[in-house]
C-alpha cells in the first residue's frame, strides 16, 4: 500500500499575495539585500505591532544576537533566559561570550516563572554579578506574565529582550507581544505563523537601537567611498526577495491567527471527552495567544498511554508531531549553566506533545488526523 501524504506539524502557507511584490523585485532587478520591499516590510511590522521602529533581518537568531549587542552584553556577563524554549533563544548569549542563567516555567502559561526569576536575580547578585539582561520567551505564542516580570526586571536593573519569535499576532491586554521589552524579536522561519522563507526582525521604540542594528547587520560599513570598518559587523540583513514574501504574508496575518486559534479550539472539542489529555496552556484574562502550535498534555495514569505512544502512533501514519521543547538546562551543551526552578518545564517536556497546527490543514487532513487519534485513544467516541 502506498504511503499516505505527510501531514506536517506547521508548514508554510502562501496566499498568492506575495507574488506581486516578488515580481516587482525581479522586474526591477532588486533582488539583493535592502530595497523597497525591505523598507515596506519594516513599515508593515511597525504598523501592525505598534512598535515605532523595525529592522528586517536574516533570522530571529540574528535579531536576538544584535539585541544582546545593543543591550551591551559582553564577555563575562550573565544573561537570564527562559529555559523552556528553542536553543536559538540561548545560543546568541554564548556568541557574545556571556553565560546563560536559565529560569524555569510556571504551570499556567508555561512561560518564565516570576518567582523563580526573582530568586535567580537575588542569588546572582549575592554571588557578585547582576544579570545584564533577560531573554524572555513567549512560548508557542502564549504571552508570559509580563506585568510581574517587567516589574521585577525594572526593580533590579535587568534589561528585557523579548523573544516573540513564536508570538506574532499575540497580545497582552491589547498590546502586541514584542513591544514590551527594550527590544523585541520576531521570526519568519518556514514553520512560523507567517514566513519570508527565512528571516526575522528586531523591534524597538528606540530609533538609535534600530539604526545601529541596521548598521551592524550590513557589515558595519562606515560612510566612506571605499570599504572602511570601525566596528565588527554581521551579514544579517534580509533580502529584498524575502521581504517581498513577507509583505504578502502580512496581508493575511490576521487570517492566519484566526485559523491557528480555530485549530486549538477544534483540539479542545476533540479531547473534551478523553480522559487524561488536556490541550493547553489556557489563556488567562487579557492574554491572547496566536496558538502558533497546538499542544496537549498527556496524563499517562489517566489516559493509559504516554506522550511518546501518541507520537509514534501518529508517525506510523505519516503524521508529524513532536515533544514540547526540551529545556535548555537539560541540553548537553548547557549542562553546566546555572538553573533556577522547580522542574515544571521538565514535567511539561515529559508529558507534552505538539500536534499538527498549520493554517493550511484541509478538512480531509483533519478527518485523517482525528481518525488516527480516535483509533488509539482510550474512549473512542469523541465530541
Amino acid at each position: 500500500m502506498a504511503e499516505q501524504p505527510r501531514i506536517f506539524l506547521s508548514s508554510p502557507h502562501l496566499s498568492g499575495e506575495e507574488l506581486p511584490f516578488i515580481q516587482e523585485a525581479f522586474d526591477t532587478n532588486w533582488v539583493s539585500p535592502l530595497g523597497p520591499n525591505v523598507n515596506g516590510l519594516e513599515a508593515d511590522l511597525s504598523t501592525y505591532t505598534g512598535s515605532n521602529h523595525a529592522a528586517a533581518l536574516s533570522s530571529g537568531t540574528a535579531a536576538i544576537h544584535l539585541g544582546l549587542i545593543l543591550l551591551g552584553v559582553k564577555r563575562g556577563d550573565e544573561v537570564l533566559c527562559s529555559t523552556f524554549t528553542f536553543s536559538a533563544s540561548a545560543n546568541p548569549i554564548v556568541y557574545q561570550g556571556a553565560a546563560p542563567v536559565f529560569v524555569d516555567s510556571e504551570a499556567e502559561t508555561w512561560n518564565l516563572d516570576p518567582e523563580a526569576l526573582e530568586t535567580a536575580i537575588k542569588d546572582r547578585i549575592a554571588r557578585g554579578k547582576t544579570p545584564k539582561a533577560l531573554v524572555l520567551v513567549h512560548l508557542y505564542g502564549m504571552p508570559a506574565k509580563l506585568t510581574d516580570i517587567l516589574e521585577i526586571c525594572e526593580r533590579y536593573g535587568v534589561a528585557v529582550l523579548e523573544d516573540a519569535a513564536e508570538a506574532l499576532g499575540s497580545t497582552y491586554h491589547g498590546k502586541a507581544l514584542g513591544t514590551f521589552g527594550e527590544l523585541g524579536v520576531l521570526s519568519f522561519n518556514g514553520n512560523k505563523i507567517i514566513t519570508t522563507s527565512g528571516g526575522g526582525a528586531l523591534l524597538s521604540d528606540n530609533q538609535a537601537h534600530i539604526d545601529k542594528a541596521r548598521f551592524l547587520a550590513t557589515q558595519a560599513r562606515d560612510p566612506a567611498p571605499h570599504y572602511q570598518h570601525s566596528h565588527i559587523g554581521y551579514n544579517y540583513r534580509m533580502s529584498n526577495i524575502a521581504a517581498g514574501i513577507g509583505r504578502g504574508q502580512m496581508r493575511v496575518l490576521d487570517e492566519r491567527v484566526t485559523s491557528r486559534r480555530a485549530n486549538f479550539a477544534r483540539y479542545e472539542r476533540f479531547f473534551a471527552s478523553v480522559a487524561g489529555l488536556t490541550p493547553g496552556p489556557s489563556e488567562p484574562d487579557g492574554f491572547v495567544s496566536n496558538r502558533w502550535l497546538s499542544t496537549v498534555l498527556v496524563n499517562e495514569a489517566k489516559a493509559g498511554l504516554s506522550r511518546e505512544d501518541i507520537r509514534l502512533h501518529l508517525q506510523a501514519q505519516n503524521i508529524e508531531s513532536r515533544p514540547l521543547w526540551k529545556p535548555m538546562h537539560l541540553q548537553p551543551v548547557f549542562k553546566d549553566a546555572p538553573y533556577y526552578g522547580d522542574k515544571t518545564s521538565e514535567r511539561l517536556f515529559k508529558n507534552g506533545l505538539c500536534l499538527p497546527s498549520g493554517s493550511n490543514l484541509t478538512e480531509g487532513e483533519w478527518e485523517r488526523l482525528e481518525g488516527t487519534l480516535r483509533n488509539m485513544l482510550p474512549r473512542p467516541e469523541q465530541a
